[in-house]
């Protein structure tokens, strides 16, 4: 077994390193309890990067990328560093598309000692995924829109039936995971708008396809606009919802707002052979270098990495230190000994990452 893995950093801009700082204190006590150690090597990428250089994403560091034995990637682009065509520098959707990293996996859960915006009691039993297609759909169109003139332009949404078995494929495995980690029937629900568009027509017929080759997980569907609102009245009944690109862009953000908002929404861009690891939040340059940003969704977000990684080696290891970070960050919150700044707290990224570094180290 490895005695050392190999990560590629990339920080990022904004709040990107200040997350990325407790990321790597917290692996550093993690690894001290289980044994095995993580060399971190730091790259450079971003808007930032882009407006110093004019590269967004270097050759260098996607080289490193494709090295390494994981990615764990902070946040990148900033509102004013735009390219040509009048979008962000965002280089984290170059990297699924070089690397075909075609799940976008966004969990989200309760912690207790936190409140949630919804006031059912049931709200306190939200633990559900999100696995967003992430490589076709409406985002294909990135870099391919027909722009005519000045009077229309076309961004083309593509589904394939590769893209859309794989991802179902995807989901329901993860149900099945889910289902005997917690001794009760697995769920994956599609959301689609096929009663409009052809496209969505045919993903669904894709996913009902996969669903019929696994029986014990059930199966059903919504469109898409039912499912926002189904979200905020009753998100505790859902387990793992598959979606189309641009859907999963949307709804992730809702059910990170569902348990208090990004900086506790953790994600993975996950391939057959590269996995990416990153807070589903943005920069937030209005809060950058002020200590300000809850470091939690980066934190969960290596304990994604780790349990990926020991799926991949069979390094038990592993996967218990990814249990080691997530009961550190319950612990915190269930004894109240932090409560991060937007749910109304006094406790930033460094009292946050203290916190749970002494929780891991004890």
């Amino acid at each position: 077994m490895k005695q050392s893995h190999h990560i590629a950093v990339l920080a990022g801009d904004g709040i990107g390193p200040e997350v990325m700082r407790a990321a790597e204190a917290v692996l550093a006590a993690t690894a001290r309890r289980i044994g095995t150690g993580f060399a971190l090597e730091w790259l450079p990428a971003g808007a930032q990067h882009y407006q110093d250089t004019g590269e967004a994403l270097p050759d260098a560091t996607l080289r490193a990328c494709e090295s390494a034995d994981a990615i764990l990637f902070g946040a990148m682009g900033l509102p004013h560093v735009r390219g040509a065509d009048g979008t962000e520098i965002i280089p984290q959707i170059d990297l699924r598309m070089a690397f075909d990293l075609y799940a976008g996996v966004r969990p989200i859960r309760t912690f207790p000692g936190l409140p949630t915006p919804l006031a059912h009691p049931q709200a306190q039993q939200i633990d559900m995924v999100l696995v967003r297609e992430n490589t076709e759909g409406l985002f294909y169109a990135r870099g391919r829109g027909d722009v005519r003139g000045d009077e229309e332009v076309f961004d083309t949404m593509r589904i394939t039936r590769t893209g859309t078995a794989r991802i179902c494929e995807f989901a329901f495995r993860l149900a099945e995971r889910r289902a005997a980690q917690r001794g009760s029937a697995g769920r994956v629900t599609n959301v689609d708008k096929a009663n409009v568009f052809a496209s969505m027509a045919f993903f669904r017929k894709v996913f009902e396809e996969v669903a019929a080759r696994h029986p014990a997980v059930g199966a059903d569907s919504a469109y898409v606009d039912a499912m926002a609102l189904n979200l905020v009245l009753k998100p505790w009944t859902y387990d793992v919802l598959v979606t189309e690109n641009m859907f999963g862009d949307i709804l992730s953000d809702l059910i990170a707002a569902l348990v208090g908002g990004m900086g506790m929404a953790p994600s993975g861009d996950i391939g057959d052979k590269v996995g990416l690891f990153q807070p589903a939040h943005g920069t937030a340059p209005d809060i950058a270098g002020q200590g300000r940003a809850n470091p939690i969704a980066m934190l969960l977000s290596a304990a994604m990495m780790l349990d990926w990684l020991a799926g991949r080696g069979g390094d038990a290891r592993l996967s218990d230190g990814a249990a080691l970070i997530e009961r550190a960050v319950e612990q915190v919150f269930a004894t109240g000994q932090v409560r991060p700044m937007e749910f109304g707290g006094s406790d930033g990224t460094a009292a946050i990452t203290r916190a749970v570094v002494a929780a891991i180290d004890r």
